[in-house]
C-alpha cells in the first residue's frame, strides 16, 4: 500500500512503503515543482536557512544557480529528508 505524504504547503511529495516501512526511490516521487528557493526549501523542509546552506557547502545538498538565484531541485530535497544525503 502506497501513502503519499505531503510537507508543508510547497507541495513537496515523498511516497512511502507503508508495509515495508522504507522511502522509494525518488524517480517513483511525484513531483510538483522541479526546483526550490533556498525559502521554500526552509518552509518544506522545516530546516534553518543556515543548515541548507551549510549542507550545500559540504556538498551533502547540490544547489543549482539560475541566474541570480540559487535553487535547490526537489529530488535533492527528497533524498535529503529520506536520509540519503
Amino acid at each position: 500500500m502506497r501513502i503519499l505524504l505531503r510537507i508543508q504547503k510547497c507541495g513537496l511529495l515523498i511516497s512511502f512503503n507503508k508495509e515495508r516501512g522504507k522511502q522509494m526511490s525518488p524517480n517513483n516521487i511525484p513531483i510538483s515543482k522541479l526546483a526550490y528557493s533556498i525559502r521554500e526549501a526552509v518552509t518544506a523542509t522545516s530546516l534553518s536557512k543556515t543548515t541548507l546552506y551549510a549542507k550545500i557547502a559540504a556538498k551533502e545538498l547540490r544547489a543549482v544557480r539560475v541566474g541570480g538565484r540559487t535553487v535547490i531541485p526537489t529530488e535533492e530535497l527528497v533524498k535529503l529528508l529520506g536520509g540519503e544525503a
